[in-house]
């Protein structure tokens, strides 16, 4: 039996789609759950993931074909495959859709095909929302990209039910945290570190939102850091650990850094970055454009950096100059929801108008004011990368360094601090901080 808040937030999200619907001019979309393909002359497959199209409806990675066809007025309509297979376990029938949704069970892929085909056919143009395939689904209407807008822009604005779920997420993947910073300080090697944070927060690698980044020392300067040394260093000095969890299909996304000496200058970083942090999430209300507090953050990773005697100019001209860019190559963070890096960040409008990041930010993946409802991530950090720090040396621009201080905390790789937030009217949640 399907809860009141689930039920709720299906009700929602029908009058999404339905405006969506009416203003692409459709009158139904057929959402696919899709398939995994096998790898190149292999029989083998990833791990299965439900489009996050359907997944806002069937909150389930267990459903591979299945289908959902959305039409106003009428109650969603959910096509669920459940083979007779021996080879694998057939998902679960989902009783705890059943009040929400139309269930309609089939244990072969052909008949639901043609169920899906027959209802279709009864209806004045058809949008399919999932990905290409050789099927014989309609597919001359596929992703429209007016009907995508519309849905993309909207999923910003979370459900109370989906806050829940991340909530629970965010949750989970704290779980994990607690026991990977124990690891760490016990002497574990990125690899013991991976998998005590797997068994703290009860998931496989294949559960989780991104592949964890386990970084020691100089590999917490690659931001996307994708190996587990089986090894510990020789010496320990820093533990960058960025790794989330799902319930539901939403995801959390949390970033913290540890100091091996907490007497270092290096901690004395991490402790400045971690308020800073903080300040930006309380100061946090509906109004201004993310991009405002990207920005204010630049500022205040200036001041730190010049406090530090890691520059040696005034803040206000590292900020300027652009030096703190070089320290700090990425965006203060993103939407989450059903993807971690969630989709529409970048729209200034449901009918698809763009607002791209400026020149001197291009890596930052949210543009769009900051709203109540809006789920997003605050993840400042401060890097020596010896790519950006070399190119830096090179230019005139490093004469402002203080070198032989950079070149001492090198070896620690770098800092990242990322809670999840969630804004209301009055200010902002954070999800993270509450958890831990």
């Amino acid at each position: 039996m399907a809860d009141q808040a689930y039920i709720d937030h299906i009700l929602t999200i029908q009058q999404r789609w339905e405006t969506a619907l009416e203003v692409a001019g459709f009158g139904a979309a057929i959402v696919t759950a899709g398939e995994s393909a096998p790898y190149f002359l292999d029989d083998q497959t990833p791990v299965f993931r439900n489009n996050p199209h359907l997944a806002q409806w069937f909150p389930d990675d267990h459903c591979e074909l299945s289908a959902l066809l959305v039409r106003p007025g009428k109650p969603p309509r959910l096509y669920f495959y459940q083979p007779a297979d021996y080879w694998h376990l057939p998902p679960e029938t989902p009783n705890w859709a059943t009040d929400a949704l139309d269930v309609q069970m089939y244990d072969d892929a052909a008949k639901l095909e043609a169920a899906i085909l027959g209802d279709s056919e009864k209806i004045n143009r058809v949008a399919h929302i999932g990905a290409r395939t050789s099927s014989n689904l309609p597919t001359e209407n596929t992703n429209p990209a007016i009907l995508l807008n519309h849905l993309h822009y909207h999923r910003a604005y979370k459900t109370p039910w989906e806050i829940a779920c991340m909530t629970r997420a965010s949750e989970q993947a704290i779980k994990g945290h607690r026991v990977a910073r124990e690891v760490f300080f016990d002497g574990g090697s990125e690899f013991d570190i991976h998998l005590a944070y797997l068994a703290a927060s009860k998931q496989t690698s294949a559960d989780l939102p991104y592949s964890n980044i386990i970084a020691l020392n100089e590999h917490a300067g690659v931001l996307h850091y994708q190996h587990y040394d089986r090894n510990p260093p020789d010496e320990r000095l820093s533990f960058l650990i960025d790794a989330g969890g799902r319930d539901h299909n939403y995801a959390s996304d949390i970033t913290r850094t540890y100091s091996a000496d907490e007497e270092s200058l290096f901690a004395q970083l991490l402790s400045a970055l971690d308020e800073a942090q903080q300040a930006i999430i309380e100061g946090i209300r509906p109004g201004p454009n993310y991009l405002d507090l990207h920005e204010h953050f630049h500022q205040q990773l200036a001041v730190i950096l010049c406090d530090l005697n890691i520059l040696r100019c005034s803040a206000p001209a590292a900020f300027e100059t652009g030096l703190t860019r070089s320290f700090l190559p990425h965006g203060l963070g993103h939407l989450i929801g059903l993807q971690t890096h969630d989709v529409g960040g970048l729209q200034s409008s449901a009918e698809g108008g763009m607002n791209p990041p400026p020149g001197q930010y291009p890596a930052l993946r949210l543009t769009r004011p900051v709203e109540a409802g809006q789920v997003f991530t605050i993840e400042p950090g401060v890097y020596f990368i010896p790519a950006l720090l070399d190119a830096l040396r090179s230019d005139p621009l490093g004469a402002d360094v203080n070198w032989e201080v950079v070149d001492e905390l090198r070896p620690y790789g770098g800092i990242r601090i990322e809670d999840n937030v969630l804004v209301t009217e009055t200010g902002a949640i954070n999800l993270t901080r509450n958890a831990f």
